[in-house]
């Protein structure tokens, strides 16, 4: 598949780039895509959630009221799951909802994800992107003239460029990465990829390396 490359005023270079078959032409994986997600949005949550239980609540233990001859239900303590202030009943736990997922199926997942990007046209090629120095407005003319503004758009760098990863922080709907960090759920996540030449090359090799 071949794809326009721009220069960062939105401008076309003249040269088209082939995007490589064996990352952007395959057919997507969609149960990879599934997956490596679900993995991404679980190592976000933190699992610190606590309820405190009937042995944890700081009541008195005495009894409420004599055994027998109340007309009511038996009532040991105050901790009982039945008044009001006392403990849970199987309440939440600190937990880890980590899980493993093998290197092949994420591998694979994210050569889905830009598989089904590349099929929906939603891949825009940069030949470069530099800022003298870290401004909002520069990066938001960028978007303008590449005629994204106002969706959701992920920038694949071949390495950290920190004026515009300063630039770009402040800006919603956008996010700056770089071709070693991208994962399946921000290229699922964006509606547009803008990729630097330099980092299509980044892409490939990471993929070569993962597959020797």
């Amino acid at each position: 598949m071949e794809v326009i490359v721009y220069n960062s005023k939105g401008e076309d270079t003249g040269k088209k780039i082939t995007l490589p078959e064996e990352v952007f032409g395959i057919q997507p994986n969609q149960h990879a895509i599934y997956l490596d997600v679900k993995q991404y949005l679980a190592n976000q949550r933190q699992g610190t959630h606590k309820a405190k239980e009937r042995a944890e609540n700081a009541h008195s233990t005495r009894k409420l009221k004599k055994q027998k001859g109340t007309g009511g239900a038996r009532a040991g303590s105050a901790k009982s799951p039945v008044f009001v202030g006392g403990g849970t009943i199987f309440g939440p736990r600190p937990r880890d909802y980590s899980f493993k997922l093998n290197k092949k199926v994420k591998s694979l997942a994210r050569k889905s994800a830009f598989a089904v990007k590349a099929q929906a046209d939603k891949i825009s090629v940069i030949d470069s992107l530099t800022l003298e120095a870290p401004r909002t407005k520069d990066y938001i003319q960028f978007l303008n003239d590449l005629k994204v503004a106002g969706r959701k758009t992920l920038l694949i760098l071949p390495d950290v460029n920190q004026n515009v990863v300063l630039s770009s922080r402040n800006v919603q709907k956008t996010k700056v990465t770089t071709a070693s960090q991208v994962n399946t759920y921000d290229l699922m996540n964006a509606d547009q990829l803008l990729i630097s030449e330099e980092a299509l090359t980044s892409i490939q090799t990471l993929f070569d390396n993962a597959n020797s």
